[in-house]
C-alpha cells in the first residue's frame, strides 16, 4: 500500500500546501543552523527532507478530504508519462525520467513535458484562469515560484515552475541529468513562445549562483549548469529567430557576451563555450555574424589578448568564424593574418607569434583540442585532393597543373612541423611532446608519401628514439602507440611504407630497431612481398644510398670524419660509428637490398611451364635491379660528376657526392657474389624441372662490359698490371664459353661450360675484392678452360699476347699450352691428367681463403669435371 501511495503522489497533479503547513515550513527553515555555509550536497539533502515533510503533511491533510474520483486515482504508472486525464497539469515523474540513463526515456519525458506545459499554457492564455488557479493551488512549488519577479509574467505558474526546475536540473551532478534536463529546457523554449529569452538569460545565472569564494563540486556544478542552460537556449533556435524578426535587437550580442563572460570563469569552460557560440553561428546569417558576433565587445577583447596569453580556444573560434564568413578585416587581433589565406597563416613568423596558443592546447589531454582538427584540415586539405604521382615507385616524375599547389602544401607542412611540432611542442613538457605525436598521428593517414617524409623529420625521429630507448620513460607507452599506429597507417600502401622506412633509418643511421629495441623497420620491410612491392623498395633504397641529405641531417658529432677515415674504415680505437653513421646507414642499405629477394613471394595460378616461366621472369626482374645497383656502387666510379647516362642501356646511374669507402664497396662485391651464387642454385633447380631459366651471370658480364665502355666511368680503384690482365682474360674467356655453351645446346658439355662460367665470374669479383692475391689462380683457371674446351682457344685473342705479358718465370707453366699451339701433341691420357692436376692445384690454392660463393662454384666445377 505504501508503494501505491508513492506512485499516486508522483503522478498526481500537484496539490496546494495549506497555509498552516507553509508556516511550519518557515519555522523549520528559521530553526535550521545558519552559522556557516553548507556544501552543495548537504543543502540538496536538506531540501529533499523538506520536500518529503511537505508531502507527508499534505497527505495527512488529504486524508480528511473526500477521495478523488477513480479516474484520477487510476493514472498510468509506466513511462513514458502522459498528461493526466483530469485536465491540464504537470506531472512530477517527467522530471525523474529526464535523468534516465536511457536516451529514449529522456526523449519521451521531454516530449511529455512539452505536451503538458503546452496544454497548461494554452488554457492559461485562453483565460481559463479558474482551472489554472486550481492547478496552481494544488502545486505549492508553482505558487511559490510564480510569486517571484522572474520576467515570465506571461507564463502559467506551472510553466514558470518547470523552467526553474529545468534550470536547476542542468546543474545536477547525477549521471545523465544534465543531458536530460538540457533537452527538456531546449524543447520547452522551442515550443512555448510566450517564454522570453531575455528572462531565461537572466534567470540562469540568478538560479545557478557563482562567486569566487565558492569551491568544490558546488561551483563546478553551477558553472556547468550555466553552460548547459546557454546551450539549450541556442539549440532552441529562439535567439536566431528573434534577431531575424528584429535586426535591431541586441539579443545576439548580449547572449555572446554572457557566454564569453562565463568562459572566463574556469579554464575547462572555454572550449565548450566556444562550441555554444559556434552552434549559434550555424543558425545565423552572415550579416548577423559580422555585425553581432564579431562586433560583440566580449569577443573583441578576447581576440586582442588571446595571442599573448596563449588561448587556443580564441584561435579556434577565430578560425571557424573566418571559415564561415571569409571576412577580410583586421578584427582577429594577432590570431589571424591579414589578408587571410592558408599560405599566410602558415608563414613562419606568424606561426611563431601564436606558438603559445598551440602550447596551451595540451591542457585537455588525452583528448585532442578542437583547434587541431581545423589546423590539420587546413594542412592536408589540398594534399589529400591531389594524386602524389611524383613519388610513385618506378616511374619518372611527371609535371602537372597542380605541381605548384603541391609545393605550397609541402612548404606549409614543413613550416608547421619546424615551428610548431619541433620548435615548440617537442622542446617542451611531457604533455606537449605527447600532444605532438598525437597530432602527427592525426595527419599521417591523409598525407602523401612525399609529405610523410616532411613530417618524419630528424627531430621527430630522434625524439621517438629517445623515448623508446628507455622503457622507464614517462612517454614510453605513447611512443609505442605512435609506432604501432604508424605501422598500421602505412601497412597497405607501398609508397607510404617505403617513405616511413627510409626516414626512420635515414635519421637513425640505419639503427632504428636496435636503438628502440623494436622490430618496426624489419616488419615493415617484410611486407614488401610481390614483384611490384620489391621493386618499389629497391628504388627507394637506391635513392637513400645516394642521398647526401642523410649525411647533412645527422646531428651526431661522430658524423664528422675525414676522407681518410672513410677510405680505410674505422680503426680499433675509433667508435664503430665514428664516421657519422654514414657507412652504417649505407651498409644497412646494401644488406637490406640484398635481402629483398628473401621476402619475394611468387604466386602462380598453376604448375604449368608457362606459369613457372612467368615466375622466373618476375624474379629475374628484381634480381637485375639489385645486381645493377651493387655492381655500379661496388665496382665503378664516375670521373665527371655523380650521374652518368648509358645510351645503350637507356638508364641513368648515380653515385653519392662523397666517395664510397673501400669497406662499403667490398660489401657490395660480397653481396654480388652471394646474389650470383643464389642465381646459380636456382638455375640448377630449373634444369631439373626442364624449365628454361634466365642467365643472371651472362647479364652481369654484359652489364660490366657496357659500363666499362662508358668513357667517364672506370673501376673504383686502379688495378695492378697482373690484376688488369687477369680481369681482361676472365671477361674474354667467359664470353667465349657463353657462345660455345649456346652452340652446344643442352647436354653434359653445356653444363660443364656453364659452371665454369660462373666460376670465372666469381674469380673476377674475387680479383677486385682482394688486390694482387687471386690474379695468378684466375689466369690458371682460364688456361684450364682453354685446355678443357679447345674450341674457345681459337677465338681467344689474348693468347697471342700472353707470353709477352707474363714474366719469364711463368714460361714453364705455359709450356703445355705453347706446345699445343705449335702442333706437338701428347697422348690424351697424359693431357687429361696434366689438366686435372693443374686444376686441382689451383682449386686447392684458392679454397683456404675463398668466400662461400667461390667455394660453391669450385665445388660445382669439380663435380662437373669428374663427370
Amino acid at each position: 500500500m505504501a508503494g501505491k501511495k508513492r506512485a499516486q503522489t508522483d503522478l498526481a497533479v500537484p496539490e496546494a500546501v495549506p497555509a498552516s503547513d507553509a508556516s511550519r515550513d518557515d519555522a523549520a527553515v528559521a530553526e535550521a543552523p545558519a552559522k556557516k555555509k553548507k556544501l552543495a550536497m548537504e543543502r540538496k539533502k536538506q531540501r529533499k527532507e523538506f520536500d518529503k515533510e511537505r508531502h507527508r503533511q499534505s497527505a495527512e491533510s488529504d486524508a480528511a478530504k473526500p477521495q478523488p474520483p477513480a479516474a484520477e486515482a487510476a493514472a498510468p504508472v509506466n513511462p513514458p508519462p502522459a498528461p493526466a486525464a483530469a485536465g491540464p497539469g504537470l506531472h512530477m515523474n517527467v522530471f525523474r525520467d529526464l535523468a534516465s540513463p536511457e536516451a529514449s526515456v529522456r526523449g519521451a519525458a521531454a516530449e511529455a513535458l512539452v505536451a503538458e506545459l503546452r496544454e497548461v499554457q494554452k488554457a492559461y492564455e485562453k483565460g481559463a484562469r479558474k482551472g489554472e488557479k486550481e492547478a496552481a493551488d494544488r502545486d505549492g512549488f508553482s505558487q511559490m515560484e510564480a510569486d517571484k519577479d522572474d520576467g515570465l509574467e506571461n507564463c502559467a505558474p506551472s510553466v514558470r515552475y518547470a523552467i526553474r526546475r529545468l534550470i536547476r536540473g542542468v546543474s545536477s551532478s547525477r549521471e545523465y541529468a544534465r543531458q536530460g534536463f538540457a533537452l527538456g529546457l531546449t524543447v520547452v523554449l522551442e515550443s512555448i513562445r510566450s517564454i522570453r529569452i531575455e528572462a531565461i538569460m537572466k534567470l540562469i545565472p540568478n538560479l545557478l549562483e557563482y562567486s569566487s569564494s565558492m569551491k568544490g563540486p558546488e561551483a563546478k556544478d553551477n558553472l556547468l549548469g550555466r553552460l548547459f542552460g546557454f546551450g539549450a537556449i541556442v539549440r532552441s533556435g529562439r535567439v536566431s529567430r528573434q534577431w531575424t524578426r528584429d535586426k535591431s535587437s541586441p539579443i545576439v550580442k548580449n547572449f555572446v557576451n554572457e557566454v564569453v563572460e562565463l568562459s572566463s570563469k574556469k579554464r575547462y569552460l572555454t572550449e565548450p563555450a566556444v562550441a555554444v557560440i559556434l552552434d549559434l553561428v550555424k543558425k545565423l546569417p552572415d550579416e548577423a555574424i559580422l555585425s553581432e558576433v564579431l562586433e560583440a565587445p566580449g569577443v573583441q577583447d578576447w581576440f586582442n589578448r588571446a595571442a599573448d596569453m596563449g588561448d587556443p580556444d580564441a584561435l579556434f573560434l577565430a578560425l571557424k568564424l573566418q571559415e564561415r564568413t571569409s571576412v577580410q578585416k583586421e578584427i582577429f587581433g594577432k590570431l589571424l593574418p591579414y589578408p587571410f589565406s592558408p599560405d599566410n597563416f602558415f608563414v613562419e613568423h606568424h606561426l611563431k607569434s601564436i606558438a603559445a596558443c598551440f602550447k596551451e592546447s595540451a591542457f585537455c589531454l588525452p583528448r585532442i583540442h578542437s583547434l587541431w582538427l581545423v589546423i590539420t584540415e587546413m594542412l592536408v586539405h589540398e594534399a589529400a585532393s591531389q594524386n602524389d604521382i611524383n613519388t610513385s615507385c618506378g616511374k619518372k616524375h611527371k609535371k602537372n597543373k597542380k605541381a605548384s599547389s603541391s609545393e605550397d602544401t609541402k612548404k606549409n607542412l614543413r613550416n608547421f612541423c619546424e615551428v610548431v611540432i619541433e620548435g615548440s611542442l617537442l622542446l617542451s613538457s611531457h604533455d606537449r611532446k605527447h600532444l605532438a605525436f598525437n597530432i602527427l598521428l592525426s595527419i599521417l593517414p591523409k598525407l602523401s608519401p612525399s609529405a610523410i617524409q616532411v613530417v618524419l623529420s630528424s627531430k621527430v625521429v630522434h625524439g621517438l628514439m629517445d623515448i623508446l630507448s628507455n622503457e622507464s620513460s614517462w612517454l614510453y607507452n605513447a611512443g609505442k602507440h605512435f609506432l604501432n599506429e604508424l605501422a598500421s597507417v602505412v601497412s597497405h600502401d607501398n609508397d607510404r611504407r617505403a617513405a616511413v622506412i627510409i626516414n626512420l633509418q635515414k635519421y637513425s643511421g640505419g639503427r632504428f630497431d636496435s636503438m628502440t629495441k623494436t622490430k618496426t623497420v624489419k616488419e615493415l620491410i617484410g611486407k614488401f612481398q610481390s614483384v611490384e612491392d620489391c621493386l618499389c623498395l629497391v628504388q627507394n633504397l637506391m635513392a637513400l644510398f645516394v642521398d647526401e641529405e642523410a649525411v647533412s641531417d645527422e646531428p651526431s658529432d661522430q658524423s664528422q670524419t675525414t676522407d681518410e677515415n672513410s677510405e680505410i674504415g674505422p680503426t680499433e680505437e675509433q667508435d664503430p660509428f665514428g664516421h657519422g653513421n654514414v657507412d652504417v646507414l649505407k651498409s644497412w642499405v646494401v644488406n637490406t637490398i640484398s635481402c629483398v629477394l628473401k621476402n619475394l613471394k611468387l604466386t602462380s595460378k598453376g604448375n604449368s611451364d608457362s606459369e613457372m616461366v612467368k615466375c622466373i621472369e618476375e624474379k629475374f626482374q628484381v634480381q637485375t635491379e639489385i645486381l645493377k645497383f651493387l655492381a655500379v656502387q661496388g665496382l665503378f666510379s664516375a670521373s665527371l660528376g655523380t650521374e652518368v647516362t648509358s645510351f645503350e642501356l637507356q638508364e641513368k646511374f648515380k653515385w653519392p657526392k662523397n666517395s664510397i669507402s673501400t669497406s662499403l664497396r667490398n660489401e657490395c662485391i660480397e653481396q654480388l657474389q652471394f646474389l650470383l651464387e643464389d642465381a646459380q642454385k636456382d638455375e640448377a633447380l630449373h634444369v631439373a624441372s626442364e624449365v628454361k631459366s634466365n642467365d643472371l651471370g651472362y647479364y652481369f658480364m654484359r652489364f660490366i662490359n657496357t659500363i666499362c665502355n662508358i668513357p667517364s666511368v672506370s673501376l673504383f680503384r686502379t688495378v695492378s698490371g697482373n690484376d688488369d690482365n687477369a680481369f681482361k682474360k676472365l671477361l674474354a674467356i667467359e664470353s667465349l664459353l657463353f657462345q660455345e655453351e649456346r652452340k652446344a645446346g643442352p647436354g653434359l658439355d653445356s653444363t660443364k661450360m656453364h659452371v665454369m662460367r660462373y666460376l670465372l665470374i666469381q674469380l673476377l669479383l674475387q680479383v677486385l675484392l682482394h688486390p694482387d692475391e687471386y690474379w695468378e689462380a684466375a689466369v690458371d683457371v682460364t688456361i684450364c678452360c682453354k685446355k678443357s674446351f679447345p674450341a674457345i682457344a681459337q677465338g681467344d685473342s689474348s693468347s697471342v699476347q700472353e707470353s709477352g705479358e707474363r714474366g719469364p718465370q711463368e714460361s714453364d707453366e705455359d709450356g703445355p699450352e705453347e706446345s699445343d699451339e705449335d702442333g706437338s701433341e701428347d697422348s690424351n691420357e697424359e693431357a687429361s691428367l696434366e689438366f686435372m692436376d693443374v686444376l686441382v692445384q689451383t682449386f686447392l690454392s684458392i679454397l683456404p681463403h675463398a668466400s662461400g660463393p667461390v667455394c660453391f662454384s669450385i665445388e660445382q666445377a669439380s663435380f662437373s669435371c669428374v663427370l
